[in-house]
């Protein structure tokens, strides 16, 4: 259960600096042996440079928490500044804490990048390369267009219409530790777009969140699974009808994101969705679910209700592998020994092209339709990052069997 706000803040809020402090003062010496232990070993036993998990980690985290640090200081000064939250919800407030937002999803990304080897690669509608000079990337987008396929218009116009304002619904795959975080910068930092994020009650345990999230437009859904059968079907129709006021008040530039998977991918939560559809009737909807083995089956109620609460919006379809491997903290710690390299795909359809007026059979069948389509594309890029990997290998094995075929000096055919 989740603790009431003012226990939050007393308790989580304090602990956040403990954390930095002691990060800090652990850094140094954790750095010295790093360097130490790597004079004595520089490589791993496959040739490659092998990157100091311990020091990715901690720093990683003393950025982190110095950043959430920061953004908690800004946030006090700005509800003090505003008459002590009088004025928190004007646009002028709403703005600058977007900017919080920005500047500490920036900073983390930044650093993951430096630390971790981190390298995102976007591709699709509206979508650019992480590595693109930031302030060109508004004149990129504005100057090319995109079809419903996420395919790039050869024509290459501007687009006059000024479709680039209109409101996003993003139905995207959740899968891997921090999927959803890069997916709420890119929307900040590259499309400069103003996120609404559906999420989990329990995200309000990391302070800076808690605080930033609750001023802006968001929705946090609390879990009932251990519920009676009528009190969890309360809950599904409250959190239906939080998604449809979130997206009924969506200006120009909003976004509205939504998981339809309701949590990360997990082979045990894509049997228990196959299950859940099988109990309900829906054999149909089953059989697709499992003939998609990288995503889960979608919850089409909340996705649905705010594509249907916002008409004006274009609904954007996020897909991305690189996370979905990371399963356990196991996989997490074995992964950072090298570098992390993440493909997204962006599909966008226009609003002309969204079944609003269909029937609700026809609707979630649109919806499926849609992830069969990503989990093709999943199913694709993985096998090209295996064959690219397995290249890889094959090119630094090359040199060490020429050298150990070779004849030794002084020894002729």
């Amino acid at each position: 259960m989740l603790p009431p706000t003012p226990i939050r803040r007393l308790l989580l809020v304090p602990l956040v600096i403990v954390i930095a402090v002691a990060l800090a003062a652990l850094t140094p010496p954790v750095a010295l042996l790093t360097v130490a232990f790597n004079l004595i070993r520089r490589r791993g036993r496959s040739g490659r440079v092998r990157r100091a998990r311990l020091l990715r980690v901690i720093w990683l985290g003393l950025v982190w928490s110095a950043g959430e640090t920061a953004a908690l200081t800004v946030s006090l000064c700005l509800w003090i500044v505003s008459g002590f939250g009088g004025r928190l919800d004007t646009e002028p407030y709403q703005a600058r804490h977007y900017a919080v937002m920005t500047w500490f999803l920036d900073l983390v990304y930044r650093t993951a990048s430096r630390a971790c080897g981190l390298d995102v690669t976007v591709a699709g509608s509206n979508a650019v390369d992480q590595s693109v000079d930031q302030s060109s990337v508004a004149k990129q987008l504005s100057a090319t267009q995109f079809d419903v396929t996420g395919q790039p218009d050869v024509t290459g116009q501007p687009d006059l219409t000024g479709s680039d304002d209109r409101p996003l619904i993003v139905l995207s795959r959740h899968a891997g530790p921090g999927d959803s975080l890069l997916l709420i910068h890119y929307l900040l930092s590259v499309c400069e777009r103003r996120p609404r994020v559906v999420m989990k009650a329990t995200l309000q345990l990391d302070p800076s969140l808690d605080i930033l999230a609750n001023r802006l437009p968001n929705a946090f859904l609390r879990r009932a699974a251990k519920a009676p059968a009528m009190a969890r079907v309360t809950t599904a129709r409250q959190h239906t009808e939080q998604i449809r006021r979130l997206a009924a008040g969506m200006g120009r530039r909003s976004a509205l994101v939504i998981f339809p998977e309701g949590g990360n991918w997990t082979p045990l939560r894509w049997r228990r969705g196959i299950d859940r559809l099988r109990r309900s009737g829906r054999g149909d909807l089953a059989e697709r679910a499992a003939a998609m083995p990288n995503l889960l089956p979608p919850h089409a109620s909340g996705a649905l209700a705010a594509i249907i609460a916002c008409p004006a919006a274009d609904v954007i379809f996020v897909g991305h592998t690189g996370l979905d491997r990371l399963v356990s903290v196991r996989d997490v710690w074995r992964s950072l020994h090298a570098d992390m390299r993440i493909s997204a795909r962006w599909w966008r359809v226009p609003t002309a092209s969204v079944p609003r007026a269909g029937s609700r059979d026809a609707q979630v069948s649109w919806l499926y339709d849609w992830w069969e389509r990503i989990d093709a594309w999943i199913t694709a890029e993985n096998q090209a990052m295996e064959d690219r990997a397995a290249k890889g290998a094959a090119t630094r094995n090359a040199p060490a069997k020429q050298q150990t075929a070779a004849p030794s000096p002084g020894v002729t055919a």
